[in-house]
């Protein structure tokens, strides 16, 4: 029975930049880590945490009142929902209507709701200006890389745009060829080489970049064909990095392409033209569009 080929595997996912891995034995620490992991979890799962946390602590509280009778004036004895609601407005110093602590009991859990109530609401709002107030690129990079004469020299190109109205200043760029190599003691091992580019910094981010590595004798690529690529489980990693001129921050996106998303021997379809008036037009609907080079 012959095995099935492997999966082809990627280190950077295209959907979301971020490294695809699966990591195994390595010591865990979720309560010193809690704060980076809150900053990068969705925001889905972030409010779903904050609900479920804002709940389970008024049942937490709410079965406490209900330990011990008396506790809420005006509440019907052994009444769930009373001390559950009774609980939401204690949390969340709403102040009381019908219902108001009626013991030392009440008192003393009133007053440690109040506490964690001001220091939730408190860490949430801070957590919630910390996740908006992150700066992100939201840079557009073609689906595809391809090989293709640049000013005479066969060259490997990819395009990028900046998919926000605003400006990136200092922008840099770097390449990276990732693939299966053996060592002279026969060790296969993964290496990571540097392809070097026409131009790896921008001044000024704020159309297209197309990006530029000649595939002569200095680059890894050199000698390279589709198969040996696909055979070496190749893959091509980008790293951006600019200063976003709104917040004065640094801002990075990463992607990747692997060799079934080269097309070689084809070209870009040009995106920007001019109009009678002047102007210039980039049209995003044509960004991702490649066409075989004349004679292909």
């Amino acid at each position: 029975m012959v095995d099935p080929a492997p999966k082809r595997s990627r280190i950077i996912s295209r959907g979301t930049g971020r490294a695809s891995l699966l990591i195994v034995g390595r010591p865990r620490r979720p309560i010193t880590d809690l704060y980076h992991w809150v900053l990068t979890t969705s925001w889905l799962r972030f409010f779903g945490i904050l609900v479920g946390g804002y709940l389970l602590a008024n049942v937490a509280f709410a079965t406490g009142y209900i330990l011990q009778p008396g506790s809420i004036e005006n509440s019907e004895p052994g009444s769930f929902s009373d001390a559950f609601f009774f609980s939401v407005q204690t949390m969340a110093t709403i102040g009381y209507g019908a219902m108001a602590p009626g013991s030392l009991w009440g008192h003393v859990l009133v007053t440690a709701e109040a506490f964690v109530g001001l220091v939730g609401f408190a860490m949430a709002t801070g957590i919630m200006f910390a996740k908006f107030a992150r700066p992100t690129a939201r840079v557009l990079f073609s689906d595809v890389a391809i090989v293709a004469p640049r000013d005479g020299v066969r060259s490997l190109q990819f395009r990028m745009a900046n998919q926000r109205g605003n400006q990136i200043v200092e922008a840099t760029l770097r390449v990276i060829l990732s693939k299966n190599e053996v060592t002279v003691e026969g060790e296969r091992i993964r290496r990571f080489h540097d392809m070097r580019l026409v131009r790896a910094t921008n001044p000024l981010f704020v159309l297209t970049w197309t990006a530029i590595h000649p595939l002569d004798e200095t680059s890894p690529m050199w000698g390279e064909t589709p198969e040996s690529l696909l055979a070496s489980q190749a893959e091509i990693i980008v790293s951006f990095v600019g200063l976003d001129e709104t917040f004065s921050q640094t801002v990075h996106a990463r992607h990747s392409y692997v060799v079934e998303e080269i097309r070689w021997d084809h070209r870009f379809r040009d995106v920007i033209s001019v109009l009678s008036d002047g102007v210039r037009k980039i049209d995003y609907s044509l960004f991702h569009d490649v066409e075989p080079l004349p004679g292909n």
